[in-house]
């Protein structure tokens, strides 16, 4: 029988993981604009989704307000 603590960590390791906008955010923009794209974002994860954008779309301007970094 599995160890349920050793289970539901891997559950949740797996599930931060797929979370990550690095891995899923681009599935769901549109094609990138024509003209000048500016992001704002607020929160925990603005950082990174901000980051994903970018990566995706190239560099963009923009306003990220988030606790760390």
């Amino acid at each position: 029988m599995t160890d349920p603590l050793a289970f539901l960590r891997k559950l949740f390791d797996r599930a931060v993981e797929v979370a990550d906008p690095m891995r899923s955010l681009s599935a769901y923009l549109p094609p990138k604009p024509d003209g000048r794209v500016v992001v704002v974002g607020a929160g925990k994860a603005s950082a990174r989704m901000a980051e994903a954008v970018e990566v995706a779309w190239g560099p963009c301007e923009g306003l990220v307000i988030t606790r760390y970094g």
